[in-house]
This record gives C-alpha cells, sequence and structure tokens, in this order.
C-alpha cells in the first residue's frame, strides 16, 4: 500500500499513511489571503512531533539532574546513592522513602529529621538517598558536614550561606564532628540558625546519642542542639553496623578467591606444603 500523500475525493491534501487531511478547509468556508485551506499536522506528524518533544524533555530533565547533582554533592560516589540501589531493606530506608514521596506535605510543614547512632549504620547513606530522591523531581538540595562549612573561607561567604539556607532542602552530615572551637560552634550555630529563620526542612546526622544532645551542658553546644532537636524528629540508627556487614561480605569473597585455587591444587596432586 502506498505511502504517498494523495488528494482526495474532496480536494484536499491526504497523508498517505494515516488517511487524515494534511490541509482541511477553514471552518466558516471563508478564502484567507486567497485560499480556503490551511495547513494541518495530520496524526503521524503529531505523534512524531510528540516523540521528539518528549526526548527534549528527557534530556532537559537528565542535564538539570546532572546539574543539581554536582551543586549538592562533595563527592561524584554518592550520585549513585538510591533507594532502589540500597543493598538492604530496612525499616528506616522504607521511611526515608515515604519522606521522599510526601515532600510536598513535609516541606510545607517545615519537617526535618535528626539521624542518629552510631557509626556505619547508614545515616548518611539514607540522607544522601532522599537528597536524589528529590534531585530527580529537579528539587534543589545541599548535603555538605560542618567541617567544610567551617573551612570554606570568607570569600562570598554571605553568599554560601544564603544559598544553604534558601535551597528547599539542607543536609549537614556529621554534626558534632566539626573543630570544637569558640569560632567553629557559632558558625555551625549561625548556618543551623540562619536555617531554621528559613522555615525550610533541614536533616542532620550524628554519631552523637540523643541523650547526649539533650543534656548537653556546654551553652554554645546547647544553643545549636536545642535548635537542631526544635526542628527535626529524630531517628535512632542502630543494630548491624552496615559497613561491617559490608567488609564481611568482602572477607567471604576473597576466603571463596583464595580457597578455592588451593582446593583444587589439592585434588590435583599439586598440594603445596
Amino acid at each position: 500500500m502506498s505511502e504517498e500523500n494523495y488528494i482526495g475525493e474532496n480536494g484536499l491534501l491526504y497523508c498517505g499513511v494515516c488517511h487524515e487531511p494534511k490541509e482541511p478547509r477553514w471552518e466558516n468556508g471563508e478564502a484567507i489571503f486567497g485560499s480556503n485551506r490551511h495547513p494541518c499536522p495530520c496524526r503521524c506528524e503529531r505523534e512524531r512531533q510528540a516523540k521528539l518533544d518528549q526526548e527534549l524533555r528527557e534530556i532537559n530533565h537528565r542535564l538539570r539532574v546532572a546539574e543539581l547533582r554536582r551543586s549538592c554533592f562533595a563527592y561524584p560516589a554518592m550520585y549513585g546513592w538510591s533507594f532502589a540501589n540500597a543493598s538492604i531493606q530496612t525499616e528506616r530506608l522504607e521511611q526515608c522513602r515515604r519522606y521522599a514521596e510526601n515532600w510536598s506535605t513535609v516541606s510545607n510543614q517545615n519537617a526535618g529529621l535528626l539521624f542518629w547512632g552510631d557509626v556505619g549504620t547508614g545515616k548518611t547513606y539514607l540522607a544522601a538517598c532522599i537528597a536524589n530522591a528529590l534531585i530527580e523531581q529537579e528539587i534543589p538540595v545541599r548535603m555538605t558536614n560542618l567541617a567544610a562549612v567551617i573551612n570554606h573561607g570568607f570569600e562570598d561567604w554571605e553568599a554560601y550561606i544564603h544559598r544553604l539556607c534558601s535551597c528547599p532542602l539542607l543536609i549537614l552530615d556529621d554534626l558534632g564532628m566539626e573543630r570544637d572551637t569558640k569560632f567553629g560552634l557559632e558558625t555551625v550555630y549561625d548556618v543551623i540558625d540562619g536555617r531554621y529563620l528559613s522555615g525550610k526542612p533541614l536533616i542532620v546526622t550524628t554519631n552523637l546519642m540523643l541523650r547526649e544532645m539533650q543534656k548537653e551542658t556546654d551553652l554554645d553546644k546547647r544553643r545549636i542542639y536545642d535548635r537542631v532537636l526544635t526542628m527535626t524528629t529524630p531517628l535512632f540508627f542502630g543494630r548491624e553496623n552496615l559497613r561491617n556487614a559490608g567488609k564481611k561480605e568482602k572477607l567471604a569473597l576473597m576466603k571463596t578467591l583464595i580457597a578455592e585455587p588451593e582446593r583444587r591444587d589439592y585434588e590435583n596432586g599439586h598440594h603445596l606444603v
């Protein structure tokens, strides 16, 4: 069957594939600029254009996501930290997934999170998962640690702090690991207080114990912890150290790789004594 355009019995040009008119007449039958018909895309052309538009949107989306990831993370390895790529599924992972999925609600309620617990329990990973989930929605996120904030320097300091405090979500990693100096504590308070005044959500991760934060007697630290506890809901990260779990997997793999050749050599009479 020919796919060439053709002239129909009504004198109009038709598409040879979808058989829709490519130049229908004006509805009122009048002639405009000497013609009573006008060009119009047929179904084939509309579908082709819709596909091109979708491809362009996807390209622009990926470019925007890549730009937001570069702005959010200090380390490219964190670009791939996602709920889908998590090695194990936990209750905390599902809670963090729901937090990201209900971003509109938690954002309007200025609902932040405090991830506290021992080292290696997935706090930083899940915070980055939330960041990446929001970035996929083209929502800007900033993730940094307070040691990096303190070491940023004074050049463009106000603009830097403004970026931290004005983005839709700020994630501060490893609270309590920064330098324990008067200047350091004042800087930390300025950032967290600025975020508090912005009315935007904050996620904080820390190896400090919750009771330690609640019972702090040092005035400078207590101001910081009080602000954080006011802005966030604490989530405890405990049980097995996930980093140790990863080490166990690697150890098991190495035992297999190392022991297997030795077993084969032994069975073949080549065992080395």
